[in-house]
């Protein structure tokens, strides 16, 4: 379905027949981790509906929407293989017709860690996803953590503009050497590939110092940045470590709900890390 009138219509059938109904939104390029959401949606829910649309909102103008990976027929396979209901691939103009000027900020949720590099990207994200959630209107909505930020980002403004969705946050689906998965990880040199898991191990080794008993914020920034220097030719964006519900630093003694975030930029590829946990 390329229309916003035909998806309406659509969902206004199945829910006329109480179908509950699902929504995976998404840029395409699909991997494990999307089918994780995709799977979980069916289970849950009696009309599954999947967006792919990749949204320009969300680039900046030095960053990669013409390089970012269409694929098409092959995911439209891969959704038919699942057993969603609809697809809907709204063009841009579709999405947004000349004349567009309505934007949604989620103020200050957007303003760290990816937000520091890319100033307005989740403006683009929160504005194309109210957008969706409008035209869907879904009764849950299916994100991954790996993108943890956009995750809360999304929460925040689904509770903040009273929208009748459950905003459901679903585990990061990792490569067996525990590389996130990622459209983007297609564009990887090979020796890239062979130092991305780096990412991963140093935030494991973050959080093991942490569980042990270091809890100088200072002190696990710096040793999980050494480890990435040292293993990976990326450049780091950020190492943070932050309060998981506020995305707020946390000033020197950590404890409570934890994030620990990273971004490491490669040469055409920047990917992004994250693991959750709590401390007593």
């Amino acid at each position: 379905v390329r229309s916003i009138k035909e998806i309406r219509s659509r969902v206004l059938k199945a829910r006329k027949k109480n179908k509950k109904i699902g929504f995976v939104p998404t840029m395409g390029a699909l991997h494990e981790g999307h089918m994780s959401l995709i799977r979980r949606a069916i289970k849950e829910c009696g009309f599954v509906v999947v967006s792919i649309f990749v949204n320009p909102l969300q680039f900046g103008p030095r960053e990669d929407f013409g390089a970012y990976p269409r694929t098409l027929a092959r995911d439209r396979k891969i959704l038919k293989n699942l057993g969603i209901n609809v697809l809907f691939c709204p063009s841009g103009n579709e999405m947004f017709p000349e004349g567009y000027k309505t934007y949604v900020d989620v103020k200050g949720l957007g303003d760290v860690l990816c937000g520091k590099s890319r100033p307005d990207h989740f403006c683009g994200v929160a504005t194309v996803v109210l957008k969706l959630f409008q035209i869907v209107v879904p009764d849950k909505a299916y994100f991954g953590l790996k993108d943890y930020q956009q995750y809360v980002i999304i929460q925040q403004m689904a509770e903040d503009l009273n929208l009748p969705i459950k905003v459901c946050g679903c585990p990061t689906v990792r490569e067996k050497d525990g590389l996130a998965m990622s459209s983007r990880n297609v564009n990887l040199t090979k020796r890239e590939r062979l130092e991305a898991p780096a990412i991963y191990s140093a935030l494991k080794s973050a959080k093991k110092e942490i569980i042990s008993g270091r809890k100088n914020v200072n002190y696990i920034k710096s040793y999980a940045r050494r480890q990435i220097s040292e293993k990976t030719s990326g450049r780091i964006d950020y190492f943070e470590v932050l309060d998981a519900g506020s995305l707020k630093d946390i000033k020197k003694t950590i404890k409570g709900r934890v994030l620990i975030a990273t971004a490491v930029k490669f040469k055409k590829v920047r990917l992004i890390d994250n693991i959750i946990f709590s401390l007593k």
